[in-house]
């Protein structure tokens, strides 16, 4: 198992954190670009505490930057491999974070962007602790067909995409959205009119009052 490492921002009431936010980010990224998301955030959910972790692997298509798993090759079987690969570290990273501040799984979301949110659409209902809340941005959901069999925890989820995604079409948030709902997942979901592959501030405000209602006192 690989140990993750990333930027976190406290909660921005000052106290303890009630509440824990976990961001995932992209390809070629890493925690320290995904943590600008915080301050954002925290308007919604002043008592959460933030954490970017760096993806486990340096980017093997890129010169610097982290990566979840690599997409040198994107047949479905590689994909599936590599999340595959990075669930266990992922887990226990969570598990770990949420010890570090006596917290419960409950009291946790799963924010992930573009590589970031097909590894938490994976890992996250694997889980047997079944965290409050997961938010994708721009992703996609690797092997939906073995999603119902594998699923453990079906926590409320939010998917938002750009409409002019070019990296990612904006048809994966569908594809994802009816293999979730198939699996009787509970699924939110907006696309950005002219947005290409990224995060506006509607989509923040959308993602904010998401998990402002997820992660309650």
């Amino acid at each position: 198992m690989r140990a993750l490492r990333g930027p976190e921002v406290a909660p921005a009431d000052g106290r303890s954190p009630q509440f824990l936010v976990i961001l995932l980010h992209g390809v070629g990224a890493d925690g320290a670009d995904l943590i600008d998301l915080a301050p954002m955030l925290q308007r919604y959910v002043p008592h959460a505490a933030f954490v970017a972790p760096n993806g486990p692997e340096r980017c093997d298509m890129a010169p610097m930057g982290y990566q979840w798993f690599s997409l040198r090759d994107r047949r479905p079987e590689a994909l599936l491999a590599g999340v595959q690969a990075v669930r266990a570290d992922l887990d226990a990273f969570i598990d770990a974070e949420l010890q570090a501040r006596s917290l419960p799984a409950s009291a946790c979301a799963i924010v992930g962007f573009s590589q970031g949110t097909m590894t938490a659409l994976h890992v996250v209902p694997r889980r047997t602790d079944s965290v409050a809340a997961l938010v994708g941005f721009s992703g996609a959901l690797v092997g939906p067909e073995r999603l119902a069999g594998e699923v453990r925890s079906k926590p409320p989820i939010l998917l938002i995409h750009g409409e002019a995604d070019e990296i990612v079409p904006a048809g994966s948030l569908f594809a994802a959205r009816d293999a979730l709902e198939s699996a009787e997942f509970a699924v939110q979901w907006q696309i950005r009119p002219r947005l290409g592959h990224g995060i506006d501030p509607d989509g923040i405000d959308h993602a904010g009052r998401f998990l402002r209602a997820a992660l309650t006192t």
